[in-house]
């Protein structure tokens, strides 16, 4: 990968995986962590959750999170830390083009129907990602900041 292009390490470590570690804030001040598959459209992380979910209580109060998405290997750690904003998702016609993202990365899951469940669809924004990657050697990740949809700069 091009250490001159994190976005497009990003996007690669986004594909590698399918499952993210959430962390919310309770209204107790303590945060809660939990594992949910996710499927993304550039750096957008979509997931499903229940309305009556914890997770989904935390996010009303609070909309920042933390993601956590990576595997280990002998030797070698790969994966992202972000710092994220969380919406809920309400458009028909974004669920749809969600619906079809989802089916190519998962094709033994059901589509997301938030209108048939108590389910609801969210979006993760990232502000800050963390790319770590040990295979290059140890040191510190290398932190972007997400201005936009298309532009990613590091952080110094």
């Amino acid at each position: 990968m091009n250490e001159t292009d994190p976005k497009s390490e990003i996007l690669a470590l986004l594909d590698e995986n399918r499952v993210m570690s959430l962390a919310t804030l309770r209204p107790d001040g303590w945060p809660q962590n939990t594992m949910v598959g996710y499927v993304n459209d550039d750096l957008a992380i979509y997931f499903a959750v229940a309305r009556s979910s914890q997770k989904f209580s935390n996010l009303s109060h609070d909309a920042r999170a933390s993601i956590a998405i990576g595997r280990d290997a002998p030797n070698q750690i790969r994966g992202l830390s972000m710092a994220v904003r969380i919406a809920e998702v309400t458009s028909f016609e974004e669920i749809q083009r969600l619906n079809q993202r989802l089916h190519a990365r998962y094709p033994e899951q059901a589509v997301f129907a938030p209108r048939e469940a108590s389910a609801v669809i969210l979006k993760a924004t990232p502000a800050l990602i963390s790319i770590i990657d040990l295979s290059k050697g140890p040191g510190s990740p290398r932190l972007v900041s997400v201005q936009t949809d298309v532009t990613v700069r590091p952080v110094v």
